[in-house]
């Protein structure tokens, strides 16, 4: 060891410049802490507009708008200023189920509506889903087709759906020979026929809707038991009835729920067609033409909204409570 190795270098000698010269590198130095400021800076950007954002905007728009229904459904209100506001109770839950005539009958026809999209769409829609399961030839293009009224918007298929019902020129009427001048037949305007008329366009769209999710079941069943079942010797009704639609159950819990669902928010294709008027009345109508109508009655509007929504959460409560005690099980 020689003399130098034992005299004591002086804190941060070694990093300071060396002559000029001298081959020895210069040490590196840190990256400057700033940029990984940066980064985090970026990332807590991106994750607010990625999640802050959205959950915001449902917050606002959903749940805060949804909590306001229920407090005002309580009160009095023309939507011109907050001093308008009068606290009246169950006053307008008393006039809605005693005093208006209208209430009943929109109920009736939810009813009606939710009978016949689980009458017709969903055995169609299932009977569909089987077919195209077995890999026909053009399936692809099949599902598409079927599919794409769900798609579309249910305002422009109220419109495209105007044009089949027009008494004059519509294709009904003339292919049933009902487009000369006395023979028309009136299927938006006739009360007796358009709730049925408007059904008819519904289940159209319902039929896709219900095809997709059968479709979605179908394929997620056990390829075993087809062929299980083929070797006890069942024929393909017999392996349909005792084995694929029992496994299809919660698939059927999903397209009773969906259907629910629709029957209670169906409202576009029926204010397309005559506004909910003359037979067609609809919980959703209601609300509409007591919030936004010519005599703004929002408190009145709001409580035809609760018992919209609270025979909503009758459906949906159940379905959600069964649902997460299978994924405790699971």
């Amino acid at each position: 060891m020689s003399a130098f190795d034992s005299v004591p270098v002086a804190p941060g000698a070694a990093d300071a410049p060396l002559p000029a010269g001298t081959s020895t590198p210069l040490p590196s130095r840190k990256p400057p802490s700033g940029h990984r400021r940066l980064l985090t800076r970026r990332d807590r950007v991106a994750l607010a507009f990625m999640a802050g954002l959205p959950t915001f905007l449902h917050v606002a728009l959903v749940w805060v708008t949804a909590l306001a229904s229920i407090v005002l459904a309580f009160t009095t209100w023309d939507g011109i200023g907050f001093d308008s506001i009068k606290w009246v109770g169950l006053r307008n839950f008393h006039e809605l189920f005693d005093n208006n005539p209208q209430f009943w009958p929109a109920v009736q026809h939810n009813v009606i509506w939710f009978v016949v999209l689980i009458a017709i769409p969903t055995p169609l829609g299932l009977f569909l889903a089987v077919q195209l399961d077995k890999n026909i030839r053009f399936t692809r293009v099949y599902q598409t087709a079927f599919f794409l009224p769900v798609v579309v918007s249910l305002a422009v298929t109220g419109f495209v759906w105007q044009l089949v019902y027009n008494p004059d020129t519509g294709l009904i009427n003339s292919l049933i020979g009902a487009n000369k001048p006395g023979h028309y037949i009136d299927w938006i305007g006739d009360p007796d026929l358009n709730l049925w008329a408007i059904l008819v366009a519904a289940s159209w769209r319902h039929t896709g809707y219900m095809m997709i999710l059968y479709l979605a079941g179908l394929k997620g069943v056990d390829p075993s038991l087809r062929e299980a079942s083929s070797l006890d010797g069942a024929n393909e009704w017999q392996t349909f009835k005792n084995v694929i639609f029992p496994t299809l159950r919660p698939t059927n819990t999903i397209v009773l729920v969906v259907t629910i669902i629709e029957a209670l928010r169906a409202f576009d294709l029926v204010y397309v067609f005559n506004g909910g008027a003359q037979g067609t009345e609809l919980l959703s109508i209601l609300v509409t033409n007591n919030i936004i109508g010519e005599s703004s009655r929002i408190g009145y509007g709001s409580a035809i909204a609760v018992v919209l929504l609270v025979i909503s959460l009758v459906v949906i409560i159940p379905y959600l409570v069964s649902t997460f005690r299978k994924e405790r099980r699971a």
